[in-house]
């Protein structure tokens, strides 16, 4: 448990620290904090590995009252993939401010997100989930607006329905509070009875995480924020900031909801994970410029996470369990490379439209291979990690005939997605006049990006342990 509190106050305390000394060389700094935070964290994930869950209680209080934080197998895996992603978009945006202008307010921020992650993943109540997300939401806003002036209008519309957002997750604790008297997770798992107060708690708990989340409808903030942000922000935004919501939900449905009630949310869950599927590939094929385009995608991908997270309630399929979390890695790895090449793409070729990315396989092709191979985990190719997950998805489907509907909306997901990213591509492949070659700091950036579309092809190598622990789960 020691490493996994090392894994967080790190980039706490590089946080504060940065805010007060402003140093030089901001950059190096965070790097050399986010490779601490990563070593912490595989050091804790091998503890929970080696002797299981552990838990720890701050503060001095008794149980009940003090901050207790819970090291789970996930939680452990969880702080391992944000503090790879940070090293990795945080050195990549050294690279780029390292031959022009940069803004230096981003390191202390993308700090602060990072620890509160770290924090959100250890959080074992629903009341510290809430300082957690709240804390990650006011960060997530600050850093869309270091982008500047065009950036402000979707900031503000994120930090106001995120407000929103937080107000249901919050008025949902307090009923459960005056209903149970406890916000512990493991106790609360015990208590729960399937009556009114408890369904609407879970009701307004479910709204507010979803319009956080971004998930289907609530996710009209999400594109004009994501596509306006600095391209490093894009990237932490889509790969990590929505999966905190997401994480609480799953918590809350999977550990403390009655299952009768779990049974009905999830048709709704999958529903609208299908719809997202539907529409935001929809509106990722129809965008007229780059980033919008990968903004709808992260819609679109995030409704796999919330058509496995339905099936799972439904069904009561612990296989379920693996093909979620799957969907997480795989497509944080993806949109991290994607929303890099994206940029790289749009800098050297000086266009943010799609249709602007002609020549770019002559130009920038370390940056539109980056894309291409991130798109094909998207789109579920094998070997991918996005294959993995989508049949892991679709094997309960199949061996239950009824449940057809499913399958097909999936597999229409899949479609959507091809259409989109061979979209992109097919202008990448389109030649044009070439650019003068690109300065050795754009080759290093695009090499950055294409690293983590390897990763996310190369979870096919320990398919069958990853498979195996994240089955775990729901056990």
């Amino acid at each position: 448990m020691n490493a996994a509190l090392v894994s967080l106050l790190l980039p706490l305390a590089g946080a504060l620290l940065l805010i007060l000394l402003r140093p030089a060389r901001s950059g190096r700094w965070v790097i050399a904090l986010s490779l601490g935070a990563l070593l912490a964290a595989i050091m804790a994930l091998q503890v929970v590995l080696d002797h299981g869950e552990r838990s720890l209680l701050v503060g001095g209080w008794e149980a009940g009252l003090a901050i207790r934080f819970r090291l789970t197998p996930l939680a452990a895996l969880l702080l391992v993939f944000t503090s790879g992603l940070h090293l990795l978009v945080a050195a990549l945006y050294a690279a780029r401010i390292a031959h022009a202008a940069g803004n230096q307010d981003y390191w202390p921020l993308s700090c602060l997100l990072h620890a509160a992650l770290a924090a959100l993943w250890l959080s074992a109540d629903l009341f510290n989930l809430y300082v957690t997300l709240e804390l990650l939401s006011l960060v997530a806003v600050a850093l869309v607006s270091l982008a500047g002036r065009k950036a402000w209008k979707p900031a503000l519309n994120y930090l106001l329905l995120s407000l929103a957002g937080s107000l249901a997750y919050l008025l949902g604790v307090a009923l459960i509070y005056g209903r149970y008297g406890v916000l512990d997770l493991a106790v609360l798992a015990q208590l729960t009875e399937a009556d009114g107060v408890t369904h609407l708690a879970l009701l307004l708990m479910t709204l507010g995480l979803m319009l956080k989340a971004a998930l289907w409808p609530l996710h009209l903030w999400l594109p004009p924020a994501h596509a306006a942000a600095p391209t490093a922000v894009s990237a932490l935004l889509s790969a990590l900031v929505v999966k905190g919501p997401l994480y609480i939900l799953w918590l809350i449905w999977s550990e403390t909801a009655p299952a009768e009630f779990g049974r009905d949310a999830g048709l709704l869950f999958g529903t609208a994970g299908v719809m997202a599927l539907i529409a935001g590939g929809w509106s990722a094929l129809r965008a007229p410029r780059l980033k919008t385009l990968v903004a709808y995608s992260t819609v679109a991908q995030l409704g796999y996470a919330l058509l496995a997270l339905g099936l799972l309630l439904h069904l009561d399929e612990p296989r379920l369990h693996a093909a979620l979390w799957l969907f997480v890695l795989a497509h944080g790895l993806a949109k991290v490379s994607m929303f890099l090449a994206a940029g790289e793409l749009q800098s050297i070729l000086d266009s943010k439209r799609v249709s602007g990315m002609k020549g770019a396989s002559q130009n920038v092709p370390i940056a539109l291979a980056a894309f291409a191979v991130a798109g094909g985990s998207l789109i579920g190719l094998p070997p991918s990690g996005g294959f993995l997950a989508k049949w892991l998805l679709l094997q309960p489907l199949f061996e239950r005939p009824q449940h057809w509907p499913w399958a097909l909306g999936a597999l229409l997901g899949t479609l959507m997605s091809a259409a989109y990213v061979f979209r992109v591509v097919a202008h990448g492949f389109d030649r044009a006049r070439p650019n003068p070659p690109s300065i050795h700091a754009d080759r290093l950036a695009q090499w950055l990006a294409l690293l983590p579309a390897l990763l996310v092809w190369g979870l096919a190598l320990i398919s069958e342990p990853l498979l195996l622990w994240l089955g775990g789960l729901g056990r």
